[in-house]
């Protein structure tokens, strides 16, 4: 098991490696951009890839917003993409609703990215939005909340409006075994530390619910065996000549360890070089399907190297 530093390689070693791979998945938040600024160079490394002939796609697990809303993001921060180029996790969850012949209505905990996806493929869905405690719990419980009979999924993803009635709202309906308990992904935090804040992710918020039920949920995000599925069925790749980037060893690295890519971590995100050097000299198994095959600092990097 090693790790290389793609910086450091040779001219003629770049060439060899990027003449092996027809197929690049890149992850987003922390990789090609930070919110809502590009990192420097990422732009035209991706376009670049582009120029050689690669295929370029986005997996991300990002349930905030829709496929068309991602492309309009891509487009005022200068990647080239195409709808058929993404895959989200908001996409990908009614992807699955749909695919199973789900009928009933969905509860929300999370954003009108999950909704707006879940209205395109017609399937019935409320919670997005403020639900905070009013009164107390005494009066949520015996006047303010009704359940709705045909609730038969609860579908968690990042919420910013997160609160005591949506976990007592979704794990009353969760009560029932027969009620689908899904998750977008389980990110437990964002990339980056806003002014000494973390920011919390989804993973965190569908512990809580989880820690309620006493069940896990079907994971639809990376490294999930759905997710992997979909890649497969979807891009119809090699996984020989398939590079898969992040900046998160735990969703993105272990999905390309899982599918046989090759890896690529940028340290412009949630790990660092300090995590992967103790993966890699861990006792646990495990641990080594985290370290990437290669690193850089961060992806615009590359670009003299490609160029």
């Amino acid at each position: 098991m090693s790790i290389k530093n793609l910086s450091r390689l040779s001219r003629d070693e770049v060439e060899a490696l990027f003449s092996s791979i027809d197929t690049v998945l890149t992850d987003c938040d922390g990789v090609l951009w930070l919110h809502t600024k590009a990192l420097p160079g990422a732009p035209e490394v991706l376009n670049k890839f582009r120029e050689m002939g690669k295929r370029v796609f986005y997996i991300t697990n990002n349930n905030i917003i829709t496929r068309e809303e991602f492309l309009v993001k891509c487009d005022k921060l200068g990647y080239r993409s195409m709808k058929d180029d993404v895959l989200t996790t908001s996409y990908l969850t009614a992807c699955y609703l749909h695919d199973i012949g789900f009928k009933k209505k969905a509860y929300i905990v999370g954003t009108s990215g999950i909704s707006r996806e879940l209205n395109l493929l017609g399937i019935k869905n409320f919670g997005v939005g403020p639900d905070p405690l009013v009164g107390d719990v005494a009066k949520l419980v015996m006047k303010d909340f009704k359940q709705d009979p045909d609730v038969g999924a609860v579908i968690v993803g990042f919420d910013e409006y997160f609160s005591y009635p949506k976990i007592l709202k979704a794990a009353s309906y969760l009560n029932n075994p027969d009620c689908l308990f899904i998750a977008t992904n389980m990110d437990e935090r964002g990339p980056c530390v806003i002014n000494d804040c973390v920011i919390p992710g989804t993973g965190s918020m569908v512990a809580a619910i989880e820690t309620c039920v006493g069940r896990k949920p079907f994971l639809i995000g990376k490294p999930s065996a759905y997710i992997i599925n979909a890649i497969r069925k979807r891009y119809n790749v090699d996984p020989k000549r398939t590079l898969m980037i992040g900046d998160r060893c735990n969703t993105d690295i272990l999905l390309g360890t899982r599918c046989g890519f090759k890896t690529l971590l940028v340290l412009t995100g949630v790990n660092t070089l300090e995590d992967v050097m103790n993966w890699k000299e861990s006792d646990n198994k495990e641990d080594h399907d985290l370290v990437p095959d290669y690193y850089i600092d961060k992806l615009g990097d590359l670009l003299p190297l490609l160029t």
